[in-house]
């Protein structure tokens, strides 16, 4: 009866153990992106989305403000959580939890995105939050259990906690304070990772599994690009002109995909991987910085970009030079700013901008002064960016690396 009873409670317990296990550092192992990160960005999906319905609706300096501000926080707050899954995800029952939690929250904040600046900042700031103290709870306990990680994870614990608080105390104050302390959260949040290198890497990033997270990320806002060409013809009822618009906008889509996926991610990814031997931890560690951060313009920018091209589409009669054709231009600039910074990370020169992708910026600029139809711009935009594809493309194969 006693050696039937400890095998039952070792049953227990090893039940237990699967349900429940530390956080441990995950670097070393294979993994790629679980079902439950792809649900939690399906939140950010709808936040997309309504950040890119907000800024339609208000095509000006202060909108296009707005729609920076809050996507570059809501942005932040996306990396912050996947840092931490890429280093100590455990796919636990506690880890799942919270996980699901901060998809709840983000949720939320989909909800409140289009009255952020406003009526809804309140709820937006108490979602957001409840976000910042999940991430925190979790920092907790990876600190208590990977004791090898702990002056990352101090780092991590303390921008995020004075984040939290920033947004806890924006609560309770009154606009424009409110933004302010926003603002100095995310610069924050911001900080948390470059701090963390300047401390020395006792939690090295996996490098197999981030960059399909920030892959993931790119298709969530490219998606916006498409979405934001078949709301157009909708909302032009297919009038003949706008189809045609839309249809050289999807060109300007599918070569923006082209861009980012067959060559500044792909060629970044190889050159991250290739060189994470230990001579050179403390350079590959800020060579990850900077292809992190070089996401945040280049989805900034897709973002923008499908804004642009969707208010094109729904009025392809539209004197220019206007806003929609800014908002488009300057969107698809910013991409490929966001391109370089990545390229320049992954091959730690500066001379991985030219001439791609900064020999395109020049043309690009030219374009927001002419006044020409809305077909022709838009017609010129898809030649560029099929252009940038194209010689990217060409560039990576000299180098000797072939096509995804």
């Amino acid at each position: 009866m006693t050696a039937e009873r400890e095998e039952t409670d070792v049953a227990a317990r090893d039940a237990a153990a699967e349900w429940v296990r530390p956080p441990r550092l995950a670097t070393g192992e294979e993994r790629t992106a679980s079902r439950l990160e792809l649900f939690y960005d399906l939140a950010y999906v709808l936040v997309v989305a309504e950040l890119a319905s907000a800024f339609l609706k208000d095509l000006s300096w202060s909108g296009a403000a707005v729609f920076a501000g809050l996507f570059t926080a809501m942005w932040f707050s996306w990396v912050s959580t996947t840092l931490y899954a890429n280093r100590f995800d455990t796919d636990d029952v506690v880890f799942r939890l919270a996980q699901l939690v901060g998809t709840a929250a983000i949720a939320g904040c989909a909800a409140a995105a289009t009255g952020a600046d406003g009526a809804t900042a309140v709820p937006f700031a108490a979602c957001f939050l409840l976000g910042r103290v999940v991430l925190l709870a979790l920092y907790v306990r990876a600190w208590r259990h990977v004791p090898e990680s702990r002056g990352n994870i101090t780092v991590y614990l303390g921008s995020t906690g004075i984040a939290a608080a920033l947004w806890a105390v924006s609560l309770a104050v009154p606009a424009p304070t409110r933004y302010v302390l926003w603002a100095v959260a995310v610069v924050i949040d911001a900080a948390g990772p470059v701090v963390a290198t300047w401390r020395g890497d006792t939690a090295p990033l996996h490098m197999d599994h981030l960059p399909e997270r920030f892959g993931l990320f790119v298709i969530l806002v490219l998606g916006e690009v498409v979405a934001g060409i078949v709301t157009g013809v909708h909302d032009a009822a297919w009038a003949g002109l706008a189809v045609v618009v839309a249809a050289v906008g999807f060109v300007v889509g599918g070569a923006l995909w082209w861009t980012y996926f067959d060559v500044a991610s792909a060629s970044g990814n190889e050159e991250l991987q290739d060189d994470e031997d230990e001579e050179e931890e403390d350079e590959a560690d800020v060579r990850h910085d900077l292809y992190v951060y070089g996401h945040l313009p280049l989805s900034l920018g897709i973002a923008a970009a499908g804004v642009g091209i969707e208010e094109l589409v729904m009025h392809p009669y539209a004197a220019l030079p206007a806003p929609a054709g800014w908002t488009a231009i300057g969107g698809i600039t910013l991409t490929l700013i966001g391109a370089g910074i990545v390229l320049v990370g992954a091959h730690k020169r500066l001379s991985a901008l030219w001439p791609w992708p900064v020999a395109a910026i020049a043309p690009l600029l030219v374009l927001t002064v002419l006044d020409v139809p809305v077909l022709v711009l838009v017609g010129l935009l898809a030649l560029i960016t099929v252009a940038v594809a194209v010689s990217g493309a060409r560039q990576r194969a000299r180098r000797g690396v072939a096509l995804a």
